[in-house]
């Protein structure tokens, strides 16, 4: 009995030393980790502003697709919007953000975060993937199919159906929820 009390003794200290020095390390790191994602947002909404004034974050409730939005000016006049947008893709959540005119052309796109397929799913971080919603949501649909695509780029997104299926629908959602808002603030 003596013998087991130790060892479980012994198995504690471990325990209670390793939980230390991981909440440890975890303190270290989270700031920077933040300060990374914070720097990595700043740079997509950027890339994706067209190189329009960038107003302040407003957060977006009720909205399965939209989780916030930035309005976009120039020279002091409302031109469009940035959206934080979210889907459901085969290796979970990723998010994206991307900027819509106010009749709700989707202009520039850029993934921010997702757990995707590394070699398919992983495609959608490239500029030539967002490309193929680039000016639609207006006259020309989003594509949110690869039918609805032209033969050269549903092969080139062949292999990340799901990947390809979210990004559409968040960037569908977004158009739609630009167009509702008809260019008001």
């Amino acid at each position: 009995m003596k013998k087991n009390m130790r060892y479980a003794l012994i198995l504690l200290s471990i325990c209670a030393v390793s939980a230390f020095l991981l909440a440890f390390t975890n303190s270290i790191t989270a700031p920077v980790i933040e300060e990374m994602d914070h720097q990595s947002r700043l740079k997509a909404l950027e890339a994706v502003s067209g190189g329009l004034e960038i107003g302040e974050q407003e957060s977006v409730e009720e909205q399965r697709f939209v989780t916030y939005r930035i309005p976009l000016s120039e020279e002091g006049e409302h031109t469009g919007w940035i959206l934080g947008l979210k889907g459901a893709g085969y290796g979970g959540e990723l998010t994206l953000v991307a900027s819509y005119t106010l009749d709700g052309v989707m202009q520039y796109a850029q993934l921010l975060s997702h757990s995707e397929t590394p070699g398919l799913g992983k495609k959608a971080e490239e500029s030539w993937y967002m490309d193929k919603f680039k000016n639609t949501g207006g006259e020309q649909p989003v594509p949110t199919s690869k039918a609805m695509l032209t033969a050269p780029d549903a092969q080139a997104v062949s292999g990340s159906s799901v990947t390809f299926t979210a990004v559409a629908k968040a960037i569908k959602a977004g158009s739609d929820y630009v167009k509702d808002l008809g260019g008001t603030l």
